[in-house]
């Protein structure tokens, strides 16, 4: 089910990952998957409306999260230490906070006027950020449920949302070919980090907070020095043209950069040498979102719609 790569020094003593299970609870495409902060739980997001909570262990279904009433495009888990709440975006155009352990939502976030398509909470998980089809970045207190900032922020689809370690920051990335850094308390532009051509289909900060993981549509995925202001590294191989596909940071063993690509694979990159390690293949659509366990060398993946699966993948 996968085939290792790059016959080389750095990759000599790597252990390739390999298919644990498949979960096929979705009747829709896969659109995101975020394992919590613990990692104790994973949840997953559908375009059949629903999100799912599963089991990190046994991976089996706990709650399903039952609302929206359209297609979700995103989640994002609070980050305090059992990760109480899950936070959802939708094609309703709504943001849903949701208790994680009981499954009822507690609050439907309203503002947006069209699609929201990406969410995250905060470090502190007293505020959220989407991303929306209305070209806007609104940040929200998660108390009172009211927009703090409503940021015209692009002239295009808002494609990611993601605050750094501290909360004190936020990089959005757009269709519009930009990616820029807002000041969280403000709302205010600090840095324009691209700006031309090439649609920005995902933005993220690392763990650390020192860099920026930017993946554009002509197959691209770089790493920014948030400091230096300079890309330092280049990852490519996979196929990203048309889809936001999201990537994540694997730091529990060696270090790796992990993304879906469109021609139905999970690629894993070593961080530092840029060296493609691993293509992962069983889905049969575009892989459109990965995520890493925090302590655990545990993947998932999900696929679109000819495929409607969510893949769990392990090294021995």
């Amino acid at each position: 089910m996968s085939s290792a790569t790059a016959n080389n020094h750095s990759t000599a003593q790597y252990r390739p990952y390999r298919l644990k299970k498949v979960l096929t609870n979705h009747s829709r495409a896969i659109s995101a998957v975020k394992f919590s902060n613990s990692g104790q739980l994973f949840a997953s997001a559908s375009l059949d409306g629903t999100l799912i909570v599963y089991s990190s262990e046994t991976l089996e279904q706990i709650y399903q999260l039952v609302g929206h009433s359209q297609g979700v495009c995103d989640l994002a888990w609070s980050s305090d230490s059992i990760s109480t709440y899950i936070c959802s975006a939708s094609d309703d155009r709504t943001v849903r906070i949701w208790n994680a352990r009981t499954g009822d939502c507690v609050k439907t976030l309203k503002g947006h006027t069209d699609f929201v398509f990406c969410v995250n909470f905060n470090p502190q998980s007293n505020l959220i950020a989407s991303g929306s089809f209305d070209d806007t970045v609104r940040v929200w207190d998660v108390k009172t449920g009211k927009a703090v900032h409503v940021i015209p922020a692009h002239s295009m689809p808002v494609t990611s949302v993601h605050f750094n370690r501290d909360g004190s920051l936020i990089v959005s990335g757009s269709r519009d070919g930009t990616c820029k850094i807002w000041d969280t308390s403000s709302g205010s532009l600090l840095k324009t980090l691209i700006d031309d051509a090439v649609p920005v289909s995902f933005a993220k900060f690392s763990p650390n907070g020192k860099f920026i993981l930017v993946s554009t549509l002509d197959d691209n995925l770089r790493l920014w020095n948030y400091s230096t202001g300079k890309f330092i590294k280049f990852y490519t191989g996979h196929v990203n043209k048309v889809y936001c596909i999201m990537s994540a940071f694997s730091v529990t063993g060696e270090k790796y950069i992990v993304s879906g690509s469109e021609d139905h694979c999970v690629y894993l990159w070593d961080l530092q040498g840029k060296n493609l390690v691993q293509k992962l293949e069983g889905h049969t659509d575009t892989v459109i979102c990965v995520t890493c366990h925090p302590t655990q060398n545990m993947i998932v993946s999900g696929g679109l719609d000819n495929d409607k699966t969510i893949r769990v993948w392990v090294q021995d």
